[in-house]
């Protein structure tokens, strides 16, 4: 994907990091027919969403998600973590089930 695909803010909040991110990727499961030919789309998903932040004292701290087909286009995902202070940088990357891949990363705010 030539764009980026991913939008990505984070805040931190009374010692608690909120990540919000939204991801651009088509979310095909492989059972949709194209309307014109009646021929089936080819599955193409995210399998894996990785968010990684690293600590001052070098602690990282790490979500996984893995994902199939039943995930909407256009992901949105959030979540929240303890840590994290206003100038640390959070990245989040995804995996697809074709090979692609993007990455993005953010300041706290």
């Amino acid at each position: 994907m030539a764009k980026k695909s991913i939008k990505i803010r984070a805040k931190a909040k009374k010692g608690v990091t909120t990540v919000k991110s939204l991801m651009s990727h088509p979310m095909e499961t492989g059972l949709r027919k194209n309307s014109k030919t009646g021929k089936l789309i080819p599955a193409h998903f995210i399998q894996e969403v990785v968010a990684t932040h690293v600590h001052d004292g070098g602690e990282t701290v790490r979500m996984t998600t893995h994902w199939s087909g039943g995930v909407s286009k256009n992901p949105y995902l959030s979540f929240k973590f303890n840590g994290g202070k206003k100038g640390d940088k959070i990245t989040l990357t995804w995996t697809d089930n074709k090979g692609g891949s993007e990455s993005a990363t953010a300041k706290i705010k």
